[in-house]
């Protein structure tokens, strides 16, 4: 839940982006490259908590996959670490999950004691699918083995697009899932589906364990594994991330 300097903070931000863009006619380019100068701290440390998740799976066999990806940032984050650390392992694939278009249903278990008014049928969502094609087509000018698909998009109900593209990739093996669908029925169906083909050593993500406006995800990770046998990490900057090694 955002607070009052955080909003201001945004407000502040965007207001002097528009002006750098519209009235000193600022290249985008720029902004984008400097970012650091731009960037919000709460930005620059999810960022450094992937980094340090990935340096984790780097010697490790296996796909990354994201369930729950909404405009993508994260999962380009992904992409451009491993062209970045490891140009020329081809095997490794970046494949994210998302409806763009919000939450297919909500259940019982996902109801909050503050009333999320988000956990409803259609909440948070970022039509970003065209978008994020269109990065994808830019990041494959950008590495090595380009002819060779990297980044993957599965659009819709993962109920339903879940099992249909295990059908179609028996290959998969996963060094990290990172789950940030928010609710209970997908989020247990992802642990389902994914993980007995995560080997030890292999990495479980997730973004809103221990958070009391979204009950489901928790609720969905104690029915699939004993919290007992897991040590539940998480990172000192960055409140949400938390992670298994198994």
């Amino acid at each position: 839940m955002r607070t009052n300097n955080e909003k201001n903070y945004s407000k502040k931000l965007n207001q002097h982006l528009n002006e750098l863009i519209v009235k000193e006619k600022k290249p985008v380019i720029e902004i984008v490259d400097d970012f650091p100068k731009y960037a919000s701290r709460q930005t620059i440390s999810r960022f450094l908590a992937q980094y340090e998740l990935f340096k984790m799976i780097l010697n490790n066999k296996g796909s990354i996959v994201e369930c729950g990806i909404f405009r993508g940032s994260g999962l380009m984050t992904w992409a451009k670490l491993s062209a970045i650390f490891e140009p020329t392992n081809y095997h490794r694939e970046i494949i994210g999950f998302d409806t763009f278009s919000g939450f297919p249903d909500v259940n019982t278990k996902d109801k909050a004691e503050d009333k999320n008014v988000d956990a409803k049928r259609g909440g948070i969502f970022a039509d970003s699918y065209s978008e994020l094609k269109k990065v994808i087509d830019l990041y494959d000018l950008n590495r090595f083995l380009s002819h060779i698909d990297k980044v993957k998009l599965v659009k819709g109900d993962f109920l339903k697009t879940g099992p249909e593209f295990l059908k179609k990739n028996q290959h998969i093996i996963i060094s990290l899932l990172y789950l940030d669908f928010d609710i209970y029925k997908p989020t247990k169906e992802a642990l389902k589906l994914f993980l007995p083909r995560m080997p030890r050593g292999s990495i479980l993500v997730f973004d809103e364990i221990n958070n009391p406006r979204w009950p489901g995800e928790t609720a969905a990770l104690m029915e699939k594994l004993d919290l007992r046998k897991y040590e539940l990490k998480n990172f000192c900057y960055d409140p949400d991330i938390s992670y298994i090694v198994l």
